[in-house]
């Protein structure tokens, strides 16, 4: 399986794109060897520029949760882009997706479409702090929230895979203000809002982790986080931008039976296409502009072409049987992959969450960042370059999830599982 064309375009990329990628994960890194450009995808399938096909568990790290260039998405797509690709003005297809969402996600009474899933962390943590009156945030060790200057501390995500969890050119004066606790440990949460010398205007957590790999919360955590917010007065912010069609048609709060204040999307309600989302309690979202005193605009926000992908993904997503296919594929694969490591006496741990999972090369549980930075690395970089040689692309980094979605066969399945046996022999 050659990829002598990848290279020479990365070599080319390199010279123009910093480390030849517009997203650091996509840089091999982790894992050795230059990554492979994709021409072109379809179902489950992805096409690099040596033409070479790969079963895809990326899915553009989560949207294609139907898989690439569904019909269905596709033709409305093109009846769209005949009409116009972007107005900068109020369209009826906004209305239409904000309609599906909020009625997937009973805890939002008003939602604001952006145009990414950084966006919608960073705007929802303004408004918090506007409703609050209060400046601190608390995040998890591990947990990422986009790029956004607030969060970058102690970040997942690419920043855990490159080493660099703590950004240069985050300010001194702003990271102060940015609280970080144990994910899973109630008791690390409680310390912080006991000791923190402002005022915690929220605490913002991932729906079903998926940044340091995914990791699950323990039974009454979630619930125990939705207490402490309400005891100090601090809102709740669950990022469901990844777990959000994720786990189910609802998300994790929907799950767990929690009732955040606010609630961020992306992914899947953009259907592939540039998106994001940010909602909540109506008393919150009306102190929006133009409704109220906290700005926060995008020229491309509630774009023709985004609205229309996600309004066709989410209808798709509500027919009868959906989620059960996704969580018999998704447990198929990652039991199997399990096992066959046990055979090959391949210390691992599995974590399943919905359409995601993660394989961590670790003897124990993994239950937080820390557990996670314990993984060996290295194993997991001999493992994916095995994996890739067989025609199987996953996720290039120990602390990323794996997504299977709907267009994955079960010939796709046995497929992959058949490179497992000889990628974990020798191992």
């Amino acid at each position: 399986m050659g990829t002598k064309r990848s290279a020479q375009i990365f070599r080319k990329a390199v010279k123009l794109i910093p480390g030849g990628v517009n997203s650091p994960v996509r840089a091999f890194k982790a894992v050795g060897g230059h990554p492979l450009f994709i021409s072109k995808a379809r179902g489950s399938k992805i096409y690099d520029a040596d033409g070479n096909a790969y079963i895809d568990y990326i899915g553009s790290w989560g949207p294609m949760i139907l898989g690439h260039c569904h019909p269905l998405v596709t033709s409305a797509l093109k009846k769209a882009v005949d009409r116009g690709t972007s107005y900068g003005a109020p369209t009826e297809l906004e209305v239409t997706l904000a309609e599906h969402t909020l009625k997937a996600f009973p805890s939002m009474e008003m939602v604001r479409f952006v145009s990414s899933g950084t966006e919608a962390t960073m705007s929802a943590i303004r408004l918090a702090r506007a409703y609050t009156k209060r400046d601190g945030i608390l995040k998890f060790e591990g947990c990422y929230h986009g790029h956004a200057d607030s969060l970058l501390v102690k970040a997942g995500s690419g920043a855990a895979t490159l080493g660099v969890p703590d950004s240069p050119g985050v300010p001194a004066d702003l990271a102060k203000h940015t609280f970080n606790a144990t994910y899973n440990d109630l008791g690390s949460v409680r310390a912080v809002f006991e000791a923190a010398p402002v005022g915690i205007a929220c605490v913002i957590v991932e729906g079903a982790p998926g940044n340091m790999g995914v990791v699950l919360p323990k039974d009454g955590f979630m619930e125990g986080l939705r207490r402490l917010c309400t005891k100090y007065g601090a809102l709740l912010i669950m990022d469901e931008v990844m777990s959000g069609f994720r786990l189910c048609y609802g998300g994790a709060q929907k799950i767990y039976n929690i009732d955040p204040d606010l609630t961020c999307l992306g992914k899947v309600i953009g259907g592939g296409l540039p998106v994001g989302g940010f909602g909540g309690k109506r008393k919150i979202m009306e102190m929006l502009s133009p409704s109220g005193p906290v700005y926060q605009a995008g020229t491309l926000s509630g774009n023709p072409i985004a609205m229309t992908a996600g309004i066709e993904t989410l209808k798709l997503l509500q027919k009868k049987g959906t989620y059960e296919k996704l969580y018999k594929t998704t447990n198929t694969l990652c039991d199997g992959i399990a096992e066959i490591a046990g055979r090959r006496g391949v210390p691992v741990h599995t974590a399943v969450a919905g359409s995601m999972f993660t394989v961590f090369f670790s003897e124990k549980p993994v239950t937080n960042w820390p557990d996670a930075r314990g993984s060996d690395t290295a194993r997991f970089g001999r493992y994916f370059t095995r994996m890739l040689k067989n025609g199987i692309y996953l996720p290039p980094s120990q602390f990323e999830a794996v997504f299977v979605g709907l267009s994955h066969t079960k010939e796709e399945i046995t497929k992959t599982l058949e490179a497992a046996e000889k990628t974990f022999k020798g191992l």
